[in-house]
């Protein structure tokens, strides 16, 4: 079976985690994707070593691509550029802004050149305005953003745990490049998309901004739901952490029932409705918490599924390594096979391969 998007050709001038997540997509989809890379590599590539002596980053965002080695320079390299460019449908960058531009390939001349062609520029604050031309990491957006101030417990902020920025702006440039696709079938032009990082993860903070620009302003609380309760972690008998999720009133009736043990709390003016259990939220957990101590880990599981109450155990990466339904794909790395977590969507019928993970360099370089 044919992947939706062979015989398209990206060219992807990319580095570090927003870029390359984008175009992993469009790789994994049937894209060829020509990676362009420093002499020195993508700087991603030494992130860490723990995948056979391989950056883990490097190898989850680069399987299915072609590395290209380009000195920008050497004037034979830009030329090799844009003979790339010329052939391309997309081109995918996240280098500082006006970087390109002075090389000679800003998106507007590269499209003047070919009017079907997609251009894509990451870039931290946007092209415009004072931060535009400021370095732009995962995590210093996060601060920017305010995302780590209501991310951790009461006493300090915290870093959201993966690179949330980066592959939420990836995310958000693959679906507008397959909008622009969609458009370009139409009409035969393409586009000029620029996404910021900060602009993904301020859309994506409008419900913490909206409350606290109505008076309510979230608080850091750990593991816990700012806007619902009870939506926490509790402990068990047997000391194991139980996360447990009530979303709705139906549900808090159902859980006073068969695990509270207590049907006078659904009507209890102080628990009745999600927004006096936030209220009462000390006295709400307290009354949670209390009956989960008095169960093991298994028991309160078969407690809350016989009555359909959204639960979790907050597990940790060993316990996800060995979890029931982790998914893995064997991919092909320069220093062997190695299993990751398989891409998310699956498509019956449809079963796909994964290209390999490139060396610098490989396989053109030219």
């Amino acid at each position: 079976m044919s992947l939706p998007l062979e015989g398209l050709t990206v060219v992807a001038i990319e580095q570090a985690v927003a870029a390359p997540y984008c175009t992993l997509r469009l790789a994994d989809a049937g894209a060829r994707v020509h990676k362009i890379e420093r002499p020195e590599g993508d700087f991603a590539r030494g992130y860490d070593d723990t995948v056979l002596g391989q950056s883990s980053y490097f190898v989850w965002l680069n399987r299915g691509k072609e590395s290209v080695v380009l000195d920008f320079g050497d004037p034979d390299d830009l030329e090799r550029l844009q003979e790339l460019i010329d052939g391309a449908d997309v081109v995918v960058q996240n280098l500082r802004p006006g970087a390109l531009k002075r090389l000679g390939f800003a998106p507007s001349d590269m499209r003047a050149r070919n009017q079907r062609l997609i251009t894509c520029s990451i870039t931290g604050f946007g092209d415009e305005g004072p931060m535009a031309g400021r370095k732009a990491y995962d995590l210093l957006v996060q601060a920017e953003a305010g995302l780590c101030s209501i991310t951790g417990g009461p006493q300090a902020s915290a870093r959201v745990g993966i690179s949330v920025v980066d592959i939420a702006t990836g995310a958000t440039a693959h679906a507008a490049i397959l909008e622009a696709l969609l458009v370009r079938k139409k009409t035969g032009v393409g586009a000029e998309i620029s996404i910021s990082m900060f602009d993904v993860i301020a859309e994506w903070m409008a419900v913490p901004l909206l409350q606290a620009e109505g008076g309510r302003p979230p608080t850091r609380i750990g593991l816990r739901h700012p806007s619902v309760a009870p939506y926490g972690v509790f402990e068990t008998r047997d000391g194991r952490q139980l996360l447990l999720a009530v979303q709705h009133d139906r549900e808090w009736r159902q859980l006073c029932k068969d695990l509270l043990l207590d049907d006078d709390l659904a009507t209890d003016p102080r628990f009745s409705t999600n927004v006096e259990r936030v209220n009462n939220r000390k006295l709400t957990d307290a009354l949670v918490g209390q009956a989960v101590k008095q169960l093991d880990l298994n028991e309160v599981c078969v407690k809350l599924e016989n009555a359909q109450i959204g639960f979790a155990c907050a597990n940790d990466m060993d316990e996800l390594s060995k979890h029931p339904h982790l998914r893995r794909v064997r991919i092909d790395t320069p220093a062997g096979d190695v299993d990751i977590p398989a891409p998310p969507v699956r498509i019956r019928g449809e079963e796909r391969t994964y290209g390999p993970v490139p060396s610098l360099g490989e396989p053109t370089n030219s």
